[in-house]
């Protein structure tokens, strides 16, 4: 192999395997039909592609062509480990026969793949945190470390739950298929928590140097146009609203330097209009069904925001109204802690405050950071500098984002001032 070429094709096939490589996976299990073996085929696939496109080029099609080098790999390497177990050879053969038809791994029949993985993944057999945990990991690729930050726990939990999860799927034959028209809506709940948990890890990073992955929040927006296509339910709409209305603001969220901006300070001109427009619609079109849950309230609440053309001309009366609403429906502390900051945006830091200290003494959001930082710039306009400064000391032990330590080491250091 090229030394010089090298470098150039590792690159290529990193940039293939970020934006391919759950495409390929999700057709790989449902040609091979089991979760390790396609896992397996797809490393061995990218494997071979750095040693062969770097000597006969990058082909014209190389999501076909990984899935078609993963399949040979599985169906060959079960052939070697016959010797041991006659049974694969038997499975090799009607892989084989079942799989040799080149349209199984076309672009068009790759396309609803990763929606029928999804669909498997959240399995009513399997607990609704497995569900969750086997979607992000195998659908979206995010790590079991990313997993597990986003459901506050150990990563070591987090796998535990994947490699039952796998199990349970393979011992119960749980079909690789997107379910039934009658089906659908029972199991629509689980697959929206899913793309919204993507899309939040998207929108906001829960740690590393940069403040949002847009290979996240982007590959969580297409996930909800195809939901909304193959089930345009509500609440469907709801969450692709929402979080179109929420990306919409992503080039505004930091500096040139990756500095954290808050949406106060935002410069409104650059948010994506185009992106507030269709949003906006769909808030509108999922409000008049008449059924509401809790993404088109939050969808409600983003559109106040996107529609107000500065931060002093925020309807914070309304959003307050859309928070209580969501309470009802869908209470949680995180909600609660939103709440609160509404609250003091309309009548003042004091009533905002008091909010939020009733939350932090229950204890549930005691290991939030966001809710130390709310605290902070709360006692910060109010003058209460040191408490402001315990505050924003705690929330700066509780983040793993650099842009968000970064803007709470400067609040630190103004308050010496």
């Amino acid at each position: 192999m090229s030394e010089e070429r090298t470098p150039g094709i590792r690159e290529v096939v990193d940039r293939i395997y970020r934006s391919e490589s759950r495409q390929v996976l999700a057709t790989l299990i449902r040609l091979l039909g089991d979760f390790d073996a396609a896992e397996e085929a797809l490393h061995e696939a990218f494997t071979v592609a750095v040693e062969q496109w770097d000597r006969d080029g990058v082909p014209s099609n190389p999501r076909a062509w990984l899935v078609s080098t993963g399949r040979f790999k599985a169906i060959d390497g079960m052939r070697r480990r016959a010797r041991f177990d006659a049974s694969l050879t038997e499975l090799a053969t009607h892989l084989e026969l079942r799989t040799s038809d080149p349209e199984d791994w076309s672009d068009e029949a790759v396309e609803d793949d990763r929606l029928r993985l999804m669909f498997t993944c959240c399995h009513p057999a399997l607990s609704p945190e497995a569900q969750v945990a086997m979607t992000l990991r195998e659908v979206c690729g995010l790590t079991t470390d990313e997993i597990a930050r986003a459901f506050l726990t150990k990563p070591t939990t987090i796998a535990q739950r994947i490699v039952r999860a796998k199990a349970k799927i393979r011992d119960a034959h749980i079909p690789y298929d997107v379910p039934s028209q009658a089906d659908l809506p029972d199991r629509l709940d689980t697959v929206l928590q899913v793309v919204y948990l993507v899309f939040n890890e998207g929108y906001s990073a829960s740690g590393g140097t940069s403040l949002t992955r847009h290979d996240f929040s982007g590959e969580a927006i297409r996930l909800g146009r195809l939901l909304i296509q193959l089930l345009p339910e509500p609440e469907a709409t709801g969450l692709l609203a929402l979080m179109l209305l929420h990306d919409s603001r992503r080039a505004a969220r930091t500096s040139p330097t990756g500095d954290l901006i808050l949406l106060e300070d935002q410069d409104r001109r650059v948010w994506n209009h185009d992106q507030i427009t269709e949003g906006v619609s769909l808030v509108a079109r999922a409000l008049s069904s008449g059924r509401i849950g809790p993404y088109t309230v939050q969808a409600a609440i983003a559109a106040v925001h996107a529609q107000a053309p500065h931060a002093a001309a925020t309807n914070w009366t309304q959003i307050v109204a859309l928070y209580d609403v969501l309470m009802r429906s869908d209470p949680s502390p995180v909600v609660e802690l939103n709440r609160a900051v509404a609250v003091a945006m309309r009548d003042g830091p004091v009533e905002g405050l008091a909010l939020v200290d009733a939350i932090l003494l229950r204890g549930e959001l005691v290991t939030y950071h966001l809710a130390h930082a709310a605290r902070a710039d709360l006692c910060r306009r109010l003058g209460r500098t040191a408490e402001a400064r315990s505050s924003y000391e705690r929330a700066l032990s509780l983040t793993q984002l650099e842009p968000e330590r970064r803007f709470l080491q400067r609040r630190l250091r103004e308050s010496e001032d």
